[in-house]
């Protein structure tokens, strides 16, 4: 196969899945499913990544900061693969991405 016929005939996968989250039930699902990675195997990297996902899709960190008020580098730091948010702070960017935090039973 040439590059021109995968190219013309493939999508980018990130564009398409910023796309794809473009209701509140369809970030939920998302989100969910993030989570329980996390709860799973205890690495939080695919939960940072997709809350940076859903902040991309809703129009970037830039707006999250505004919503938050919270500084935009500190927002990059914080939703980085290294980043460990503080309960306060994660659900400031829940909350500004139109979510709260709960609890369920295991």
């Amino acid at each position: 196969m040439n590059e021109q016929y995968i190219l013309k005939n493939t999508s980018d996968y990130h564009q398409n899945l910023l796309q794809s989250l473009s209701s509140k039930k369809k970030i939920m699902v998302y989100l969910k499913a993030a989570l329980e990675e996390y709860e799973g195997d205890g690495d939080h990297d695919a939960f940072m990544l997709a809350l940076r996902n859903v902040a991309e899709a809703q129009g970037g960190i830039g707006k999250l900061a505004k919503q938050t008020q919270l500084d935009r580098v500190h927002l990059y730091r914080v939703l980085s693969s290294k980043g460990n948010p503080r309960l306060l702070t994660l659900d400031n960017i829940l909350r500004a991405m139109g979510f709260r935090l709960s609890i369920d039973a295991a």
